[in-house]
């Protein structure tokens, strides 16, 4: 019998898949991914070009964010995105979508693109998208934003694991 690199134990796996520019939807992602972790639940962070789509298909909980560029996912995520809809066995796995965005409701959302592709694809939300908020031209993320998506990764994690 082949072997996955990733082996489901007792509890359910997870995985954040991000693409991030100047490194703030990275933390984001690790944000969750520490709130998983303390939920007890296995979890890997990776870029989108640390992952093949066809990985995916282990996982429980698939979680993926962007940032939000002219009011839509960005380019690499997007393609990420596009190389996912070719791989069996993702309908009807749970997924979570993330997005680092300006504060403005005119600024767009990576999350509502994310959101929408993967519902089409017959995956089922784990729980409504979220933005986190970061302002400037420099982009620094509002206070509280790490804390605040960290406490959505320990929710996520806990439903995961009570199944």
């Amino acid at each position: 019998m082949h072997e996955t690199s990733v082996q489901k134990s007792e509890h359910q796996a997870g995985i954040v898949v991000f693409d991030t520019q100047f490194g703030n939807t990275e933390k984001i992602g690790k944000s969750i991914a520490a709130g998983m972790e303390r939920a007890g639940v296995a979890v890997k962070c990776l870029g989108t070009g640390e992952v093949n789509p066809e990985e995916l298909k282990v996982y429980d909980l698939i979680i993926i964010g962007a940032p939000t560029q002219t009011f839509t996912a960005s380019k690499p995520m997007k393609e990420f995105i596009n190389r996912m809809e070719s791989v069996d066995g993702l309908s009807g796995k749970s997924f979570y979508a993330f997005d680092t965005k300006l504060p403005s409701r005119f600024s767009g959302s990576a999350a509502k693109y994310i959101e929408s592709k993967l519902v089409r694809m017959g995956l089922r939300p784990a729980r409504q998208r979220s933005s986190a908020i970061g302002r400037g031209s420099d982009f620094k993320l509002d206070d509280g934003e790490e804390k605040r998506f960290e406490q959505i990764g320990l929710e996520l994690g806990t439903d995961l694991k009570s199944g």
